[in-house]
């Protein structure tokens, strides 16, 4: 237990965290909306963003990072940076559009999503279906720094991916205990959520930040607006280094669905299912980490409120409701058990594709065998979530989801 009982926030901060937060005062770091764009236009000479639609919740979410996320120096130092790069990108992405025509009429087609409640396997199963070459993921570096679009020839050894590699390890620096949560790389696949950020419509900002009122903007937003930047996004990447498909995911699309029908209409959607009762406490658990990265006033009642077992419930029921109505061909969604991911990673991965009508060779069986024998769990040490924090009966919440786990075979973990 840390020395304020609180059983969700991490150890102390490491020394050169304490220091810096004693020596810099946080009001030194600006966060005005007008200076942050001139800021992004001086550095790359461009001023088109590829239109203004992004500037209002821009400058609400912005006000929120001021009034409401308790950001301690580091922190604002971390949105400064994001802000300014998902600004520079804009531009860059708008400029690269204008000079090469062809990017626009990149096709995406048949894309794969992966979604699924946070914590039920979404992020191993996207790395199994990274290892078939006909499979293009988005990869951390990037997705962070997409300008100019990566060249297949050097996709492997691109400059920018050291300078990705030392921005993400920085959240490890801060928080080691993130480490065992959720594993960083430039390398590694990113869930797609993180390409919308510079749409200023996306989650993402309320994963990072305490955003109460940017939270309640986003909550009748139209999220067209970020599907069709994460659109643009991708056809950007793909243009000098395609391949057969794309293969994303984000838990965050799985209250988005209907939205992401209405982007790719020929999608295909894996979505992972694990018992409820140990992904609410996992859940609760990392939300409050990431926002630790940014601030020391994270209050743990308000993630238990964001991610309640109602939100669950409410998410899961959507979910079904949305496959019930026929809207979308049932064979365009595969359900995936994180038991069976977990117990025979390749046979999993066989399923998915005999679903979806793609070839599964003996060779990616055997790349996928090779890679889960070589990354165990817990490598990074162990996240450790305890259910009875929640507060909440273990049994009423058991009964809660008693339906969906019986609809799709999801087995209780104890």
């Amino acid at each position: 237990m840390h020395e304020n009982d609180d059983p969700w926030q991490p150890g102390p901060r490491p020394a050169w965290v304490r220091s810096l937060h004693a020596a810099v005062d946080p009001r030194w770091i600006s966060l005005n909306a007008d200076e942050l764009l001139d800021s992004a236009r001086r550095e790359t000479g461009l001023d088109d963003f590829g239109g203004d639609e992004f500037l209002t919740p821009y400058r609400i979410f912005l006000r929120a990072c001021e009034d409401e996320a308790k950001l301690h120096a580091l922190g604002r130092m971390l949105v400064r940076g994001d802000v300014l790069t998902w600004l520079t990108n804009r531009l860059r992405l708008t400029d690269a559009r204008r000079h090469d025509p062809a990017i626009a009429a990149q096709r995406i087609e048949r894309p794969i999503f992966i979604t699924g409640l946070p914590r039920t396997g979404t992020t191993i199963l996207h790395e199994l279906l990274m290892l078939d070459p006909t499979s293009r993921v988005p990869l951390h570096w990037e997705v962070r720094l997409p300008c100019p679009a990566p060249e297949a020839a050097s996709y492997a050894s691109d400059a920018r991916i050291a300078r990705a590699e030392e921005e993400l390890q920085l959240w490890n620096h801060i928080v080691p205990e993130y480490r065992a949560m959720h594993e960083l790389g430039a390398r590694i696949p990113v869930e797609d959520i993180q390409i919308t950020p510079p749409s200023f419509v996306s989650d993402e900002l309320m994963g990072r930040h305490i955003v109460p009122s940017y939270a309640a903007w986003y909550a009748s937003a139209d999220k067209s607006v970020a599907f069709a930047f994460h659109r643009r996004f991708l056809q950007h990447l793909q243009s000098r280094h395609a391949r057969a498909r794309w293969v994303l995911k984000s838990p965050s699309w799985l209250g988005l669905l209907p939205v992401l029908f209405g982007e790719y209409p020929d999608a295909r959607v894996v979505i992972t299912h694990r018992d409820p009762l140990k992904v609410l406490p996992s859940v609760v658990s990392i939300l409050y980490s990431t926002a630790f990265v940014r601030s020391d006033a994270v209050d743990a009642e308000m993630f238990k409120g964001w991610f309640s077992p109602e939100t669950c419930r409410a998410l899961l029921d959507a979910m079904g409701a949305f496959r019930d109505s026929g809207a979308i061909p049932q064979n365009q969604f595969c359900d995936v058990l994180y038991a069976n991911v977990v117990r025979d990673p390749a046979r999993a991965v066989e399923q998915i594709y005999a679903r979806f009508g793609l070839p599964f060779t003996p060779e990616l069986a055997a790349r996928i065998r090779d890679y889960a024998a070589a990354k165990p769990r817990g490598k990074h040490g162990t996240h450790k979530y305890d259910f009875a924090a929640l507060g909440r009966s273990a049994g009423e919440e058991r009964e809660r989801f008693r339906t969906y786990q019986e609809r799709f075979g999801v087995p209780s973990e104890g």
